[in-house]
Parts: C-alpha cells; sequence; structure tokens
C-alpha cells in the first residue's frame, strides 16, 4: 500500500503530452485543448497536445503505444477509433488491446440540417419525400467512412428509405453545395455548422441522438421524427498505453471526472454542442467495444470497400 501512495503522489514528474490524430481547431482537438490546460493546473504539470492528424488514426496511434506506459503520454480517442477497426483492411493497432481507457471526455450529436429555404420543416418530411420518390434526393456528407457518413447509411436502413449520399472533403462544401441546391440534407457535428444555423442560412431539421442533448435542446431527434431505433452519439475520450499502471489510471481519471463536472468547462463545451461527461475506465472500454460493433454492422451493409 506505501507504494500505491507514493505512486499517486508522484505522477505526474514532467510534462504529458495527449496525442489528438486530427488536425489542430477541430472539436476533438479544443476539447483535448481545454482539458489539457485544466489537467495541467489540477495535477502540477503542463498538459499539452500534439496533433498529428492521418488516415485512421494510426500515426498518433503509433506514436503512443510505443511511448513508455507511464502516464506521460496519452491518447485522445473517438468513436472515429471504433469506425476504423472495420475500414481498414489491416490496422497496425488493436485499439481494445494496446490502449487502457481512462475516461470519457465528451459526447456529441450530428445534426440533419437543410438550407433555410428548403420546404422541408422537420426530418419526418425528409423522410416522406424520400419514400414518395426513392433515390432521388441527395444527402451530404464528408468523406466516405467517416461517422457522418456512416450515420447516413445508418439512416437509410433506419427509416427504411434510399437516398444517394454525396461525399465532400470537408463541411464547407457540403454547406455550399446545400445552399446551392445540389444536395437537400446534410449531416454533421452542430460545431461545424452553428454559424450558418445561427444565421438562419440552415434549418436543424434533427438531431442524431437517442435523446435530446443538452447541447441543443430544441433540436427534436432523429426518433422523434419516426426514425426508430436511431441513436448516433460520437463521443471523445483519453486512453494510455496498455500496460500503464492502474494508479496513475486511477489518478487521471479522479482529476478527469472533477473537471469535466465544474460548470465552467462544462459551459465552454456546450458552446461547442459537446455534453462533458466523465466515465469509468470500463464505461468508456466497453463504449469503445459497442461502438466496434455498431459500425462494424453498418459498414457491412452498406458494401464499403476496406481501405
Amino acid at each position: 500500500m506505501p507504494q500505491r501512495a507514493h505512486a499517486e503522489v508522484s505522477y505526474p514528474t514532467h510534462s504529458v503530452r495527449i496525442v489528438v490524430p486530427f488536425a489542430a481547431g477541430g472539436v476533438a482537438d479544443i476539447t483535448a485543448r481545454i482539458v489539457a490546460e485544466k489537467l495541467g493546473d489540477r495535477l502540477g504539470q503542463r498538459f499539452y497536445v500534439e496533433n498529428q492528424p492521418g488516415a485512421g488514426g494510426i500515426a498518433a496511434a503509433r506514436t503512443v503505444i510505443s511511448s513508455p506506459p507511464d502516464g506521460h503520454t496519452l491518447a485522445l480517442l473517438t468513436n472515429g477509433t471504433a469506425v476504423s477497426v472495420s475500414l481498414f483492411r489491416k490496422l497496425p493497432f488493436d485499439p481494445l488491446k494496446d490502449f487502457a481507457a481512462v475516461s470519457s471526455l465528451g459526447f456529441f450529436d450530428f445534426i440533419f440540417a437543410t438550407s433555410a429555404n428548403s420546404g422541408f420543416r422537420m426530418l419526418a418530411d425528409f423522410v416522406a419525400a424520400a419514400k414518395a420518390k426513392p433515390g432521388t434526393l441527395n444527402v451530404g456528407t464528408i468523406n466516405v467512412g467517416s461517422t457522418q457518413n456512416l450515420s447516413a447509411e445508418l439512416f437509410k436502413t433506419a427509416a427504411g428509405i434510399n437516398f444517394a449520399i454525396i461525399p465532400y472533403r470537408g463541411t464547407p462544401d457540403i454547406q455550399v453545395a446545400l445552399l446551392q441546391g445540389d444536395v437537400t440534407l446534410m449531416i454533421d457535428s452542430y460545431s461545424a455548422m452553428m454559424g450558418n444555423l445561427a444565421d438562419g442560412k440552415l434549418r436543424a431539421l434533427a438531431s442524431s441522438g437517442g435523446r435530446r442533448s443538452e447541447a441543443t435542446p430544441q433540436i427534436a431527434t432523429a426518433q422523434e421524427n419516426g426514425v426508430n431505433g436511431y441513436d448516433v452519439v460520437s463521443w471523445n475520450a483519453l486512453f494510455a498505453p496498455a500496460g500503464t499502471p492502474p494508479e496513475i489510471v486511477d489518478r487521471l481519471n479522479a482529476a478527469l471526472r472533477e473537471i469535466l463536472a465544474d460548470p465552467e468547462v462544462k459551459k465552454r463545451l456546450l458552446g461547442l454542442g459537446i455534453e462533458a461527461r466523465g466515465s469509468t475506465p470500463q464505461e468508456i472500454s466497453d463504449r469503445l467495444k459497442s461502438d466496434i460493433d455498431k459500425w462494424q454492422a453498418v459498414i457491412e451493409k452498406a458494401g464499403i470497400q476496406k481501405q
């Protein structure tokens, strides 16, 4: 027992990097930076974000799992990690075996949106139109295999409708296409389109979660629009390399749960459309496992080619 107590007070002994598999400026990156700042305040050493974008989060994962399992290099994993397991022919890491779960950081829905001059007022209108004229409507998402893209595939199945999914390089391209009438509907994060929603250029028809999000309580869910069983919630979480001592995981977990319960942090993240919420290591590990199974089924049904 004295050794465990010593380990708890001696971590961290120097600066800690959080490796993020995305470029700076996105939802996951901003979340990580807010949390890193607070972890530094609480644990007495600098926590900083290192961005290593790349397909499937492979570069970022390799960096973390090849680092000493001492809690001084951490990974930001997301539901995109769960997607990558089935999307890539051979992923050079196993997220369930190569990482030790620490805690969730936040959860966020996707928004189904159309242009403000569209005749659709709610998602049920789009579903009715798609049933009346199968295959004639277009839905824009970012690249094939992204969670947004797979959310559109799942929407087809859950609603029993057919439409064309048009992939774009980035969210700005989709929004231009939507405003020009090239696509009828888009699916993306609230933070990605909040400016155009606030300006009245876009209209939110529904959110993707099983219940209304604290960030967008005014937006009805897809289930409320009659799409039974539709429930897509994205998440981000901190993981450490496998083999990290449990007392270090416990210390990080306790700090994170306090930080994510802080009203100021909650408010900052809600402004990005994210519900700040910590978890036990087991809870976020179980979520990763269940999402791997969920998205594998969607990828197989959609016939998406492995990369």
